[in-house]
């Protein structure tokens, strides 16, 4: 049988089991299409090159292993009682996990001198790329966003200690700097310029396999993510855990895209990746670099999509603009005249196709800017002017939530909150309570997590952070604390065995 070339992999080997033997060899013969291809077994037939070794070879050497770090407490404390595990079992669904710092009851207890001390895990890994010879390289802000040290190990097996210069939530970026100077580098490319249908290969750490290659097409050139600042580029390329923060090359081996996240309903690959463009990534890391943040504009309003049967009820020919759903008190887009119903079809000369452009548009504005924005609003179009707000960075926002851990200090339960947002408030149908912000301690080994809402402490109806941590400073050490945790639509009594740190 003539060899056939490595467009044979595109057929699944399920279907392939069920074709006799005989049908397969008078495919493989004649030419029939397969899974929509024609396979043939002319030699010289023109076929795209799968050799990809040049490009890895030297790409490879400025791709970087990630590892962060955390301190955590070393302090074993005791154990929860099995009546307080089986409570917090039927709260959470599943049985509470064993924490890495949590001592197995027939362990040897730490010493109490060396209770209070803190030993250094592995938080995650990851993967980035140096962009520069003196030690700049760009990484995802997931991938480094909390840690306390951050290790970037390069193929040579030199491990340096990185510096978190900035990191961006919103575009999921962030630049991390390591002392050295004529460190292999990357070429970026144009991200501007990428088209669906062409090759790209990604360079990262899946599972912590260091320097793995894989390689795809790109599907989409811009897919909407809501969570995300800019749209992201699609790939088919085998992208998992670990690859995030790694770059995804052109066929010329320059830099179009970070690697970012995966669509999955199982946790690993699925045939569909994302990466961060890195036109709009280098925007952002110029920012991170000069600044620290990123600022961006923001109007004050709240968007949601033009359905079609809305577009034909208001009169207009297609649907498109973005539709105002809500209007932030004392906001620009509220001082110019904007209201809920109206829809955006023009901002500053730039029309507004898809509900997202708009947010999009609005937060790569410098703050500050006049802006004319055209608008849909009862039938016909009327045209406002206004002054563009800035949008709180994320480091301004790390900041602000660090120095409210700082006064809540170290406390008998673990917990350090901070208060809700308007927001979260709405999102959330609720007027005080504080979120968790992070965990350590009893409330970590007891389960509960960044992001759960605590409405109540011993009874006491929980306003703001400063009100809790006034409140936990109070606690007894030797007495059981309750607090009522609302996590998702469920909400259920947590009892908390204080320990001093």
């Amino acid at each position: 049988m003539t060899k056939i070339q490595t467009q044979f992999f595109l057929i699944d080997r399920t279907i392939m089991k069920k074709i006799p033997s005989f049908i397969l060899a008078a495919i493989f013969s004649v030419g029939l299409p397969v899974a929509g291809l024609i396979v043939t077994p002319t030699a010289s037939a023109a076929v795209p090159s799968f050799d990809f070794t040049d490009l890895a070879e030297k790409a490879s050497p400025a791709v970087v292993n990630i590892r962060t770090t955390e301190k955590v407490s070393a302090n074993p404390a005791a154990n929860q009682d099995e009546e307080m595990q089986e409570l917090l079992k039927r709260f959470f669904g599943v049985p509470i996990p064993q924490q890495p710092n949590q001592v197995p009851k027939k362990r040897k207890q730490v010493p109490q001198a060396a209770q209070g001390a803190e030993e250094e895990v592995t938080r995650g890994i990851g993967s980035g790329f140096i962009i520069s010879q003196d030690g700049y390289l760009l990484t995802n802000a997931h991938v480094v966003d909390g840690a306390d040290e951050v290790y970037v190990k390069l193929t040579d097996k030199r491990e340096f200690k990185g510096k978190v210069i900035g990191i961006d939530k919103r575009s999921d970026v962030a630049v991390v700097k390591i002392d050295g100077s004529k460190l292999p580098w990357l070429p970026i490319g144009d991200s501007d310029k990428i088209k669906a249908g062409q090759w790209v290969v990604a360079i990262g750490s899946p599972f912590n396999f260091e320097n793995s290659v894989s390689a795809g097409i790109i599907s989409t050139k811009s897919r909407d993510g809501v969570e995300f600042a800019i749209p992201l580029i699609q790939t088919d390329v085998a992208v998992n855990p670990g690859n995030s923060g790694g770059p995804l090359l052109n066929m010329n081996g320059e830099v179009i895209g970070i690697n970012s996240q995966i669509y999955s309903r199982s946790g690993g690959f699925m045939g569909i990746s994302f990466a961060v463009p890195i036109s709009d990534a280098m925007k952002v890391a110029d920012q991170l670099k000069a600044n620290g943040k990123v600022s961006r504009s923001r109007i004050g309003v709240r968007l949601s999509e033009v359905p079609k049967d809305v577009a034909e009820s208001f009169g207009l020919a297609k649907d498109q603009g973005a539709f105002i759903s809500m209007v932030e008190p004392g906001l620009p887009a509220d001082k110019a005249g904007i209201v809920a119903g109206d829809i955006v079809l023009d901002f500053n000369g730039q029309p507004i196709t898809k509900w997202t452009d708009l947010s999009r548009i609005v937060a790569n504005t410098k703050p500050g800017t006049k802006a004319t924005i055209t608008l849909w609003s009862k039938g016909k179009t009327r045209t406002v002017t206004l002054v563009t707000g800035e949008m709180e960075a994320d480091g301004v926002k790390a900041t602000k939530e660090k120095e409210k851990e700082k006064e809540a200090a170290s406390n008998l339960l673990g917990l350090y909150v901070v208060d809700l947002t308007d927001d979260q408030k709405r999102e959330l149908s609720v007027t005080s309570g504080v979120i968790v912000n992070n965990v350590d301690g009893v409330a970590e080994r007891a389960g509960l997590q960044p992001g759960d809402l605590i409405t109540q402490l011993n009874n006491n109806d929980i306003k703001d952070a400063k009100q809790f941590n006034a409140l936990i400073a109070k606690l007894d050490p030797k007495k059981v604390a309750v607090v009522l945790v609302r996590r998702g639509d469920t909400a259920q009594f947590v009892p908390l065995k204080p320990s001093a740190n």
